[in-house]
């Protein structure tokens, strides 16, 4: 098996222990991604997502998927792209911040998304290598999860995605 997957899917139809959702600060549904996950998961999820008060830039939160096929939701918020380097950090910190929860709860498999790209205005190639490099780094050093997933929805950032993942350093 793989350990970093790329596939060009709806993620609300992955059967993973965890997809993440590039969510707003308040977790309380949103446009894009994040719209598609509370549709599909229901009334619970934005129930779960009211209890933790929300989340700052670049940090995640967990909750269950409720009926959504994965076990938990992530939810990762990514910056509003400025242009400037704590972008950069924030973006990457969702990705750290993404994979230490799942591999704090025992979870073997997440999906992500492309973080910070719709709505937010990240760039798609940035932000493809900063979640492609957070990942080979996590992985190189934890055994704990055995497969990544990076989900996405159109053929740009699926040829984006499958050039960086076809490089030096995977």
């Amino acid at each position: 098996m793989q350990r970093i997957k790329l596939v060009r899917e709806d993620i609300t139809t992955l059967n993973v222990d965890a997809i993440v959702n590039a969510a707003k600060t308040s977790l309380l549904g949103g446009a894009g991604v994040d719209g598609a996950i509370h549709r599909v998961a229901g009334p619970g999820l934005l129930e779960a997502c009211r209890k933790l008060g929300g989340c700052e830039t670049g940090k995640a939160k967990i909750t269950p998927a409720f009926a959504l096929p994965s076990r938990y939701v992530i939810h990762a918020v990514g910056p509003v792209y400025h242009g400037s380097a704590n972008d950069a950090e924030l973006l990457a910190s969702c990705y750290r911040e993404s994979l230490k929860l799942a591999a704090d709860n025992g979870l073997q498999s997440i999906a992500f998304p492309a973080i910070s790209t719709g709505i937010y205005g990240y760039p798609k190639r940035d932000a493809a290598q900063i979640a492609v490099a957070e990942v080979i780094v996590f992985l190189r050093g934890s055994n704990d999860l055995i497969q990544v997933i990076f989900c996405v929805f159109d053929d740009e950032t699926y040829a984006i995605y499958e050039e960086l993942l076809a490089g030096p350093g995977e």
